[in-house]
Parts: C-alpha cells; sequence; structure tokens
C-alpha cells in the first residue's frame, strides 16, 4: 500500500525496444530521491502454470520472502545456481510451506529440472521504488515523492543482461511522463517449446556474467 507523501505526484515510464514496440517484463527502478519505499511487500509469489513461470520477470526489494505454487497438475523442481540465490525445490505439487527468502540484490535465474525449458527471473533490489513493465511497456508509480532519481532498467534480453543506465529525473508535485527506449537481444520464436540447447543454462550464463562485472 502507496502512503501519500507532501510533493508527491504520479509517475509513468514507456518503455520501448529499438524498433519502438513496447517492451513487457522490463524492470524499471529508482535510487536516490525520497528516501520512503514505494514498492515494497513482505511476500511475493511466482506461481508455475502451463508450464512456465508466472509472471516471467518477478521484481522484489532485498529481503523478500517468495512462494512457489505450483499450479500445473504435473511435479516441478525449481532451482536456481545465481550467486544472489542458490536453492532447490525438490519435486512437488501445491505449495511448499515455507518461502524462499530472497536477502542478496542480483538477477535471480529461476529452471526446472523437469522441464528444462521453463525459464524464469527474479529481480531483487535495494532501490526504494521499482516495478515491471506491462504488455504496453508501461509502469506507473502514483504516488513518487518530489526529488532527482537515477533510473535503471534491466530486461531478460537485455545486452549481456546487463542493467542500463537510464539517467535522471526531476520528480516534482506535477503528474510526469518519460519514454525509454531498451536495446534487447531479438525474443526467441517461441519460450514454450523446448529448445535445441538450454534455456536455463544460456540465461544463467548471461546472468552470472553480469554478477562478476
Amino acid at each position: 500500500m502507496f502512503s501519500t507523501w507532501v510533493g508527491a505526484a504520479s509517475f509513468e515510464a514507456r518503455i520501448a525496444q529499438a524498433d519502438g514496440k513496447p517492451l513487457a517484463d522490463a524492470v524499471f527502478s529508482l535510487s536516490g530521491g525520497a528516501a520512503a519505499a514505494g514498492s515494497r511487500q513482505a511476500t511475493a509469489i511466482m506461481d508455475q502454470r502451463a508450464q512456465k513461470y508466472m509472471p516471467h520477470v518477478l521484481a522484489v526489494a532485498t529481503g523478500t520472502s517468495v512462494a512457489f505454487p505450483n499450479n500445473d497438475n504435473i511435479r516441478h523442481q525449481v532451482y536456481s545456481f545465481s550467486p544472489a540465490k542458490r536453492f532447490e525445490l525438490r519435486l512437488y505439487e501445491g505449495t511448499p510451506s515455507t518461502p524462499e527468502l530472497f536477502d542478496k540484490p542480483g538477477v535471480v535465474v529461476l529452471g526446472c529440472n523437469i522441464h528444462d525449458w521453463m525459464l524464469g527471473y527474479i529481480y531483487v533490489t535495494d532501490d526504494p521504488w521499482f516495478a515491471v513493465s506491462d504488455e504496453q511497456g508501461r509502469v506507473r508509480f502514483d504516488q513518487l515523492p518530489a526529488g532527482r532519481y537515477h533510473v535503471s532498467l534491466w530486461h531478460p534480453r537485455s545486452l549481456d543482461a546487463q542493467v542500463q543506465p537510464g539517467g535522471e529525473i526531476d520528480m516534482t508535485a506535477t503528474a510526469m511522463t518519460q519514454s525509454y527506449t531498451l536495446t534487447v537481444e531479438a525474443a526467441a520464436d517461441d519460450a514454450a517449446q523446448e529448445p535445441a540447447t538450454s534455456a536455463f543454462s544460456d540465461a544463467f550464463k548471461k546472468a552470472a556474467g553480469e554478477a562478476a562485472q
């Protein structure tokens, strides 16, 4: 739930790829500005439906616990080797009783030991304001306090999995809309079908390279 701050106003970011098409699943985060945090929650959910992680990209604040319900009628085995969070949930149905704590910032790549094409991402951040873009490439903060903020952007198909700087915004008490372009790699033809090579392996190598920078 958002609180109301004096001088706060709505801010909307519109994120597109180089060809102008709206870019969904981009993480947009703000550092600096007011000290209050607007995006934090104690527990988040990374669901599994139709042999997919839903959402494909989940952004959470450092220190958030994430539940992994399995709503398929088959068992899954969730795992990650990412430096920000290494864990494994052995073959299960339903919902594990204890959520996983994500207490280190970074990109966490999720795989499934049974269904190699299943791929998901958890973006863990210390930034006080963050959100994931919708299908129209939009991110909106309804009560962003006035101040100067540094913008960061990330997407699973970002070049070399790098976080991209997005410049600065000077937020006032007036509603603001800003457009951003993020260079990303071409999308796979069909992420729901099993690829010839491991999607998790490729994604993990990119994220591991990003963490080593």
